[in-house]
């Protein structure tokens, strides 16, 4: 198999796996709560947080620091090297979720709140829970 297809096999796998582990997250805290879910909701959330991360990242009002983080964070994403390999069960995904959820809540704090909720492309209830998942309700 050819280089290029071995890393695009592994760019849309990880993609996959973030997604899986957000969904896990999303599904706990949502017990907790005692709420219920709405999984059409809770799978956009994934292409929703890609969709914020563009975004942040192409608008100069966001602190270029901010966006050079935001920056990594969608090349540790999409590259197959990760702090916990994969093929270990639970942490090798909770390593990409806590990643998100770092990087994020940086970029809450240097860019400011508004700039997310400006940028973000999904429901009210989506941007709640991300808000939620990287502690910045």
């Amino acid at each position: 198999m050819p280089d290029w297809a071995v890393a695009v096999i592994s760019v849309v796998g990880g993609l996959v796996l973030v997604w899986l582990v957000l969904l896990l997250i999303l599904w706990v805290q949502q017990r907790r709560a005692g709420r219920t879910m709405d999984w059409r909701q809770i799978m956009r959330l994934v292409a929703d947080v890609v969709v914020l991360l563009k975004r942040l990242i192409a608008d100069p009002g966001v602190p270029r620091g901010t966006r050079w983080w935001l920056g990594g964070l969608l090349a540790y994403l999409l590259l197959p090297i990760d702090l916990v390999p994969d093929f270990i069960p639970v942490l090798g995904y909770a390593d990409d979720a806590i990643v998100v959820a770092i990087a994020l809540r940086y970029a809450i704090r240097t860019a400011g709140r508004s700039a997310i909720e400006r940028h973000w492309p999904g429901t009210p209830e989506g941007l709640e829970s991300l808000l939620s998942l990287v502690g910045a309700r």
